[in-house]
């Protein structure tokens, strides 16, 4: 069995790191590159790095301190905010990512998941997914959370499959920092749809939302941003916790 992975995400607007709640009421949290620095020596088994806004404000990621935070770790990095052209990927693959989220861009350009499969290779291309329920259905946002695209997001996730993204990050806003759990229902529905790696986004509160989260087949790696922040949940913690229980990890 594959180990699973655990994995921080830094949320970055105007160069700080911050979090909310259902994807608003944001507040500051850190430095990005001193919090970089410290999950790289936690035991993080990746990070994630997020320009939240960048999409939403039409513009392009933050680079300058994107470098910064690169040059700090020796993890993977995926990175993502505002990523609507081959070119973006290229200038974030060249400040240090390993992989490329694209969320609204792909949204706006479907045909942006191919070409940069085909150019980078799929293991590079990562479909961030911000999803919540409509009317009962799972519906996908863009531009951060605020804009309701009317499109189904399982629908989309195998679009975005079948076009050459390597993984997938569901997000889910009903449960963004709420801290009850992961969204099992909806993490669920994904992984009965999809054949690559889902990582799981939005809820964990505690070490026994890892657990249950890592009983569902199909979840690869769950992340969270808040209760590794505040340092509610300490990753190597977390880990022998995990390990206590039958879940595969890398201590």
């Amino acid at each position: 069995m594959l180990a699973r992975r655990i994995i921080p995400c830094l949320d970055v607007r105007d160069g700080r790191v911050v979090k909310g709640t259902n994807f608003q009421a944001l507040r500051d949290m850190a430095d990005p590159v001193d919090m970089a620095r410290f999950y790289n020596a936690s035991g993080a088994d990746e990070l994630v790095f997020y320009d939240i806004t960048a999409s939403a404000e039409g513009r392009k990621l933050f680079t300058d301190i994107l470098r910064r935070v690169a040059s700090e770790i020796f993890i993977p990095l995926t990175v993502g905010g505002g990523i609507r052209t081959l070119e973006d990927f290229d200038r974030v693959l060249k400040c240090g990512a390993d992989k490329v989220s694209v969320n609204s861009g792909a949204i706006a350009d479907p045909s942006l998941i191919h070409a940069a499969a085909r150019k980078y290779g799929d293991q590079c291309v990562v479909l961030s997914m911000d999803v919540k329920r409509v009317n009962g259905q799972f519906r996908l946002f863009a531009k951060g959370g605020r804009e309701d695209t009317g499109i189904d997001a399982m629908e989309w996730a195998v679009r975005g499959v079948a076009g050459g993204a390597g993984e997938i990050v569901l997000n889910s806003i009903d449960t963004d920092g709420v801290k009850q759990g992961f969204d099992l229902e909806m993490l669920a529905a994904l992984a009965a749809r999809v054949d690559v790696p889902v990582i799981a986004s939005g809820g964990a509160g505690n070490m026994g939302h890892f657990a249950q989260l890592f009983t569902h087949p199909g979840i690869d790696a769950g992340l969270a941003a808040s209760i590794f922040h505040s340092g509610q949940v300490e990753i190597r913690a977390l880990k022998a916790f995990l390990k206590e229980r039958g879940v595969a990890v890398r201590l």
